[in-house]
């Protein structure tokens, strides 16, 4: 595909690698945003359709890209709602463990470390093996203690892909349900729930999705639809489908909760703001297509990788990347305190990019052109 700079309201001396951390909004999201602010400015003319209709187009969008139904989809405010959510619904023994990642999200930990401490379970960290396949490591580690399996689709720090497919059947052999964090991948790289039949899928909107801050998604398979929600807003319950209505002069409440993954929605859905902004976002990924997106990336990545080996920087094999981004270690650790701050060094200079730990991770979007990748490996050269 085609830069599409011209989507994005990225000025020309900005070099911008970084869509794995905070992607920018394409210019189209932004002016929906500020039609909102408009909207919400003149409340009296909001009406039922902005509130219910568009939560629900938005829920169809997400659909669409996983290969789900909108009544299996919710919306969130933010991935670690998703996963406290998956927690609370799912089923855990003592002697029982959780299988992770090490140096995994926090978001897809921290939860499982507290119901494994309250089961009397046990979290089992899957270290990262001599080579790149991580997902024959995750598949050893699976067996019949495991109740859970929580891992993300592509490693956050370098981008290694995980095959689900593997896994999800894995998982179903066991027993174990399993629970993904596709933040770091969805919108960049093909993801299908019928193929990987997860129990729960999350992602945080404001990456590769393109959507604004504090907006996610929840997909619920069927067999949990019936679960217990965090929350009891008045669009999650029945009752004339409102959760409340007046009866003889009195307020009568519903307990019933909406059939389906309604139930899981937050509350306040009907934002007019972010919404459309999202709305925006998704379909013009719709557009393009996930599979052109993540070959197109791929092709830049790779770029980066050639031309940055001269420099001691090694990346993950081929076969085991996502391909949207990648982390670049050097092969001399020794020399690791030259990464301490090249983030802020590259940053003066206008290139922004991300550093975890020993890795410089480079997460470019379709908004890159062959300047910008110029500009990153002459500077990379520099400074290192």
């Amino acid at each position: 595909m085609n830069c599409q700079r011209h989507l994005f309201d990225i000025p020309e001396e900005i070099a911008f690698f970084n869509f794995a951390g905070l992607a920018p909004i394409l210019k189209s999201s932004r002016d929906a945003g500020l039609s909102g602010v408009q909207r919400k400015a003149r409340a009296w003319e909001v009406g039922e359709k902005e509130r219910i209709e568009e939560p629900n187009r938005l829920r169809s969008l997400f659909a669409n890209l996983i290969g789900a139904t909108a009544g299996d989809v919710a919306l969130i405010p933010a991935a670690s709602y998703g996963i406290a959510t998956a927690a609370r619904n799912l089923d855990l023994k003592r002697g029982q463990k959780i299988v992770v990642l090490a140096d995994q999200y926090p978001n897809n930990v921290l939860p499982w470390i507290k119901k494994s401490e309250n089961a009397g379970a046990e979290v089992a960290f899957v270290k990262r093996p001599d080579g790149d396949d991580l997902t024959k490591a995750v598949l050893s580690a699976i067996d019949e203690r495991t109740a859970i399996t929580a891992l993300p689709h592509c490693f956050w720090i370098d981008g290694t892909r995980l095959d689900l497919s593997q896994i999800g059947r894995r998982c179903r052999e066991v027993g174990s349900a399993l629970v993904i964090d596709a933040t770091q991948s969805l919108g960049a790289v093909p993801f299908d729930v019928t193929d990987v039949q997860p129990d729960f899928l999350i992602s945080s909107a404001y990456k590769w999705l393109l959507c604004p801050y504090t907006l996610g998604f929840l997909y619920v398979a069927p067999q949990h639809q019936n679960g217990e929600p965090l929350e009891h807003s008045w669009r999650g319950e029945v009752r004339n489908g409102w959760g409340a209505d007046w009866e003889d002069g009195n307020i009568v409440y519903s307990t019933i909760l909406q059939p389906g993954t309604a139930r899981f929605n937050m509350g306040e859905t009907g934002n007019i703001i972010s919404i459309p902004m999202a709305i925006d976002a998704l379909e013009q990924i719709e557009r393009w297509g996930v599979s052109e997106i993540n070959a197109s990336l791929r092709r830049i990545t790779q770029t980066i990788i050639d031309r940055t080996s001269d420099l001691g920087l090694v990346a993950i094999s081929e076969e085991f990347r996502g391909g949207h981004m990648v982390g670049l270690r050097l092969v001399d650790k020794s020399t690791g305190d030259r990464l301490k701050d090249l983030q802020g060094q590259m940053a003066d200079h206008k290139i922004y990019l991300g550093v975890r730990g020993d890795v410089i991770r480079i997460a470019p979007h379709l908004s890159v052109n062959e300047t910008d990748v110029d500009r990153l490996i002459s500077s990379l050269h520099s400074f290192l």
